[in-house]
Parts: structure tokens; C-alpha cells; sequence
């Protein structure tokens, strides 16, 4: 055999470099999301209608690092498949996409509710009817993700879909008119163009009951205080999901509307990478913005890192238990 050329070197050190850093983002998703539905399932001070969906939005950022990011680093390889199996295994990452924002949206549509019906709020927002919109938001992005599977999507390349010998790339079997239209306008734009003017108004509601109530009692102050407090947190999720998912669809419409213009790759491989790193961020968010989420996390892992130090046994003896206390401010 003859020895690789330097192109060749060359494109197995970049290999090895997108797959060892998709890998750490992928182990940062998995754990930290994990944590993050660790958390509200031991503190049930945090098992309220916008932790339903912030528990939604965690599962589909642990979907990222386990399934996404795996499928996308074995795309980026030249893997040969079949067509259709090329065509589903994109279809699954944009369902996967539209979950979390979809997830995003409710959690904006929850908090616009509290604030402006907090009297009416608890007997409209139930923990049953937060879980069916949760279930509604995973359909609805099923449903806007498999429609490349019937029939929208780019003609097999070997012009044979029994044969399917071709070498699965996204851009090979999904189409841009798909992608810019359907998904960034329709699915991308609209939904975060709702969401900025649902936490305009839910600033806007909280800052003009607090000056109207500045001789109201303390506990309505402080109720509105903690409101506003949380909703600062969750649109700074918002803003870096836009943040980090902006750059790729915007690289697609270049693509789409400018054909003689050119993107380069590596910023197409930036663009990927950000949109993969908005999974591993939002529990940081959590952990650093929400003093009951951070505080759960802490005790976890005192017990867990210095209950029984030279015993192999896991900390469940270690009192007290996190259910039953759990503090009160935010």
C-alpha cells in the first residue's frame, strides 16, 4: 500500500478534530440535561407547569448529544446508504430542532399567562394540560419534520431509490427551498418573533404592576420580583438558542438566494458547531440564573461526592431528603 498524501493526512486530522470536539459537546448535552431532569424530579418545589417544559426542552438537548451529534459526526464521514435512510436520518434531526423550540415557545407562553392572569393562572395552567402541550409540541415537530419523507425532498442522485448507493450528506437529500422557506421562516423565525414579543409584554406587565404597587404589600412585591427574575432567566435561553441557530439558517439563505456566492466551509463548520453547543449552555443558564435549581443541584452533589467517601455504595441514606424542603426564593 502506499502511503497517504498530505491531503489525505490533512483530512484525517480535521476528522479527528470535528469528531473529538463533537464528542465533548455531546457528553456536555447528555450530563448536563440529565442533571437538569435529575433536579426537578428529586425538588418538587420545581415540579410546576415551566419546568414541565423546561424538563421537555432538557429531553431534547439529551436527544442532541445521544442521537443527534453521533448521526451528524457519521454523516460528516461519507457514510453510503440508502437514500431514504439518508433522508430520514435528517428529518430526525429537524425534529429534533423544532422540539426545542417548540418547548421554548410554551415555556414563553406559560409565563405570559402567570403574569397577566396570576389570580385565574393555576385553574387554566394545570400539570395535566402542561404535560398534552408538551405531547402537542413533540407531535407538531413530527409532524413538520417528516414532510421531506413525503415527497419534498431532492431526487435520489443515482436516480434508483431501491439502489440508494449514495453518500449521505444532508444538503444531498434535503432541499434548501424546504429548509429556508418551511423550516427557518416558517418554523424558525415566526415562533422566535412570537416568543421576543411575548417577553417584551411580560417585561412590560411585571414593571408596570410593581410601580403601581409600590405601596402594595411585601408579598406581592415579591412575587413579581421573583417573575421577573425568572423570566430574565428563560429569555436568556431564548436568546442563545437564537444566538447559536441563527448563523447555520442564514448560511442556508446565502446558499439559497445568492448561488454564485460562496460560504466558506469552515464557517459552515462553526455554524454546526454552535447549533450543537446551544444543548450543553441552557443548564448553566439554569444552574446560574435559578437559586432552587442550583441549590438542588448542590445538595446532589454533596451527597453524592462526600456522603460515604470510602464506600463504593450510593448516598441514598444521606438525610435529608430533597423533597422535603426546598427553598422558597428564586
Amino acid at each position: 500500500m502506499s502511503p497517504p498524501s498530505g491531503k489525505q493526512l490533512h483530512r484525517e486530522h480535521v476528522d479527528v478534530a470535528y469528531i473529538s470536539i463533537e464528542t465533548a459537546i455531546a457528553l456536555a448535552s447528555v450530563l448536563g440535561n440529565v442533571l437538569v431532569v435529575l433536579v426537578v424530579a428529586l425538588n418538587r418545589a420545581l415540579r410546576d407547569t415551566t419546568f414541565c417544559f423546561i424538563v421537555s426542552l432538557a429531553l431534547a438537548d439529551i436527544a442532541v448529544g445521544a442521537l443527534v451529534i453521533p448521526l451528524a459526526v457519521v454523516i460528516s464521514l461519507g457514510l453510503r446508504t440508502q437514500f431514504f435512510t439518508c433522508l430520514f436520518i435528517s428529518c430526525l434531526l429537524l425534529i429534533i430542532t423544532q422540539s426545542s423550540i417548540l418547548s421554548l415557545l410554551a415555556i414563553a407562553i406559560d409565563r405570559y399567562l402567570r403574569v397577566k392572569i396570576p389570580t385565574r393562572y393555576g385553574i387554566i395552567v394545570t400539570q395535566r394540560r402542561a404535560w398534552v402541550a408538551v405531547c402537542a409540541c413533540w407531535l407538531l415537530s413530527t409532524l413538520t419534520g417528516v414532510v421531506p419523507m413525503f415527497g419534498w425532498h431532492n431526487p435520489d442522485p443515482s436516480g434508483n431509490l431501491s439502489s440508494g448507493d449514495i453518500i449521505c450528506q444532508f444538503t444531498t437529500v434535503m432541499p434548501m427551498d424546504y429548509m429556508v422557506y418551511f423550516n427557518f421562516f416558517g418554523w424558525v423565525v415566526v415562533p422566535l418573533t412570537i416568543m421576543i414579543g411575548l417577553y417584551a409584554q411580560i417585561f412590560y406587565i411585571i414593571r408596570r404592576q410593581l410601580n403601581r404597587r409600590a405601596e402594595a404589600t411585601c408579598d406581592t412585591s415579591k412575587y413579581y420580583h421573583k417573575e421577573l427574575k425568572l423570566a430574565k432567566s428563560l429569555a436568556l435561553v431564548v436568546f442563545l438558542f437564537a444566538l447559536c441557530w441563527l448563523p447555520l439558517h442564514i448560511m442556508n439563505c446565502i446558499d439559497y438566494f445568492c448561488p454564485k456566492c460562496t460560504v466558506p466551509k469552515s464557517a459552515t463548520y462553526v455554524g454546526i458547531f454552535m447549533s450543537h453547543v446551544n444543548s450543553a449552555v441552557n443548564p448553566l443558564v439554569y444552574a446560574f440564573r435559578i437559586n432552587r435549581f442550583r441549590a438542588t443541584l448542590v445538595q446532589i452533589w454533596r451527597r453524592c461526592m462526600f456522603c460515604h467517601p470510602a464506600e463504593p455504595t450510593p448516598c441514598q441514606p444521606c438525610p435529608p431528603p430533597l423533597t422535603e424542603k426546598a427553598p422558597v426564593q428564586l
